[in-house]
């Protein structure tokens, strides 16, 4: 499923959740960050604000874009677990988010296929030898 959102000065944050309650796991993965049209030339910050290990809510900035720098930015399908926020926390915007969102069965095994480098290739690897002095 393709996902969207825009981030504005009215409407600064927008929150991707899910059914917890589900039989589902669920991948939200950011593509693209953009300014649209009408953006002013400002540092607009966008936050990904989520959940750690021991449920304390943290916010790491994922994009710094300026329009007359760096209009865009690829975030090469970043994973995140929902629930997730996403926040404009400096500029104006407007700001667009583009991603995918992945649902799969909890016991579909199918998910590891998307890996690049999986155990068995491990085994194929030559070992790694100290390099000649």
């Amino acid at each position: 499923l393709l996902l969207g959102c825009e981030l504005t000065a009215s409407t600064k944050s927008y929150t991707f959740q899910v059914d917890e309650e589900d039989d589902f796991d669920h991948i939200l993965a950011l593509s693209v960050v953009c300014l649209t049209d009408g953006a002013k030339d400002e540092c607009n910050v966008v936050e990904v604000v989520g959940r750690n290990h021991e449920n304390q809510e943290i916010a790491v900035p994922v994009a710094n874009l300026k329009l007359s720098c760096q209009p865009l930015l690829s975030l090469d399908n970043f994973k995140l677990q929902p629930p997730v926020t996403f926040r404009l926390a400096a500029g104006s915007g407007p700001v667009h988010l583009a991603g995918w969102h992945r649902i799969m069965h909890r016991e579909d095994v199918s998910f590891e296929e998307d890996d690049d480098f999986s155990e068995e290739d491990e085994e194929d690897l030559p070992p790694i030898m100290p390099a000649k002095k």
